[in-house]
């Protein structure tokens, strides 16, 4: 069954958010202190950035998690097969 979302309810759930504000949740982990959040009514992104503020995700900090969560998952398979 396919599912239809019409522009009206896009902009509702727009309005809503600029009325409410959004409600984020996690969806990616990229480090322990780094995630990428995804507003649950309008589907805006956002991630933490530097300073552990909200940014907007853009495509240049979509690059920069990605290669960061590659350096994080090398980096802790190393430690774990050293451990074993």
């Amino acid at each position: 069954m396919k599912k239809v979302i019409s522009n009206y309810g896009s902009r509702l759930s727009g309005f809503c958010c600029s009325i409410f504000g959004h409600r984020y949740i996690v969806s990616k982990k990229v480090t322990l202190h780094i995630k990428e959040y995804k507003c649950m009514h309008c589907a805006k992104e956002v991630t933490t950035d530097v300073s552990g503020n909200l940014s907007a995700l853009t495509p240049e900090l979509q690059d920069i998690n990605n290669t960061l969560e590659h350096l994080y998952q090398k980096r802790h398979r190393a430690t774990q097969q050293q451990v074993a």
